[in-house]
């Protein structure tokens, strides 16, 4: 069962290639960080301080073209560590049907916290088990 986790820290370096952010647990302590590169730090970085850009970016493109194709975004699973490297899935709804595509966890919840009200964002338990070890 994936567990609920909020984006709790975001943390942005202009000396370095990698950026961090931190995923927290809704109803416990467990946290950890996912390195991502500086665009989708910053693109996450501008939502939750809710800076509107002049014109839509690829994460406003994104929720743009799904809601236009009369679908909806539900929600984010972080559902593999393999090799070091995240894997997610973003999932949406359309004609009743629960859709999951292929994301980089960065995108996804870039694309999470674009929306309105921002898409909850889940860990697969495996997850969480292997990076509190």
């Amino acid at each position: 069962m994936p567990v609920q986790m909020k984006l709790s820290r975001i943390i942005i370096s202009e000396i370095n290639e990698q950026q961090v952010i931190y995923l927290k647990e809704v109803d416990g302590d467990r946290q950890f960080p996912i390195l991502i590169g500086y665009y989708e730090a910053t693109s996450i970085d501008r939502r939750v301080k809710h800076q509107a850009a002049p014109r839509p970016l690829t994460h406003d493109l994104l929720v743009n073209v799904v809601e236009a194709l009369g679908a909806e975004l539900d929600s984010v699973v972080i559902s593999e560590l393999r090799n070091h490297t995240y894997f997610a899935l973003l999932r949406v709804r359309m004609d009743g049907e629960l859709i999951e595509i292929d994301s980089r966890p960065s995108d996804a919840i870039a694309v999470a916290v674009t929306c309105e009200p921002p898409l909850p964002i889940y860990v697969a338990e495996e997850v969480l088990d292997e990076v509190g070890d």
